[in-house]
């Protein structure tokens, strides 16, 4: 009877013993890129799934994405992640704001400045997001600049632009080269109208209502095929054309 008692447990050891030596199965994984850059995108999964292998816990990837800032890393506006324990597979759905504009903001001496990109939410990115849309043809248009005092970066302001730039007809934001704000916060937009360039001065309020009136005046101009030189519109109710001879 000890005999085969020995046995039993010699087999339920050697079960045990085969059962932990058993390499893990690695998890598999989907990724829908949408508009981010894949190489950002990329590199944040491969960091969540080693996180997920290890700890086999969504909380624990959410805590490392907030931990170390890997929305702001990766350039995500939001992002979803699913597990399905039938499959063994992860899900990961991200997505990364359109990019408006270069912010070129120029410091109180006037002589230095530092870059980064306005996006569709209002936040600031490094000028490497810009890069890696490049990169990937996910940008083909250029950018254009937003160039503002640092100390007139403030939320307001920054909302504000965005506003009016975000809610702009793709073909007509392509005209833009650059958007100015004023020490004495008067905006002023260059456009570049089939290579020539035009002067909108907009003075300091009523910015929406005077873009509306400047998309309106722009249409009216290319049905006549005349570019001006110089709009006027800091007074929304009298608006100033002028060519050049």
């Amino acid at each position: 009877m000890k005999k085969v008692f020995g046995i039993i447990t010699f087999l339920m050891m050697s079960t045990s013993i085969l059962a932990t030596s058993r390499p893990m199965e690695k998890i598999k994984y989907k990724t829908a890129f949408g508009k981010c850059p894949s190489r950002a995108a990329g590199t944040l999964t491969l960091k969540l799934v080693k996180d997920f292998e290890k700890n086999s816990s969504l909380r624990s990837m959410k805590n490392l994405i907030d931990h170390d800032k890997l929305k702001e890393k990766h350039f995500l506006s939001d992002y979803t992640i699913k597990y399905d324990p039938l499959q063994g597979m992860l899900n990961f759905i991200y997505e990364c704001p359109s990019p408006l504009m270069k912010v070129q903001i120029y410091k109180e001496n006037g002589m230095e400045s530092y870059e980064a990109i306005l996006v569709e939410n209002g936040q600031l990115f490094d000028p490497t997001y810009e890069i890696l849309l490049r990169t990937e043809k996910k940008l083909s248009y250029s950018l254009p600049y937003l160039a503002i005092p640092v100390g007139e970066m403030d939320k307001d302001v920054q909302r504000k632009i965005t506003k009016i730039v975000s809610g702009l007809d793709l073909v007509f934001r392509k005209l833009i080269s650059e958007v100015i704000v004023s020490d004495n916060k008067e905006l002023t937009m260059i456009l570049s109208i089939k290579g020539k360039p035009s002067s909108v001065f907009m003075g300091k309020d009523e910015w929406p209502l005077k873009v509306d009136k400047l998309t309106q005046i722009i249409s009216y101009m290319n049905k006549k095929k005349k570019v001006p030189s110089v709009i006027n519109i800091t007074n929304s109710k009298k608006v100033v054309v002028k060519f050049n001879d």
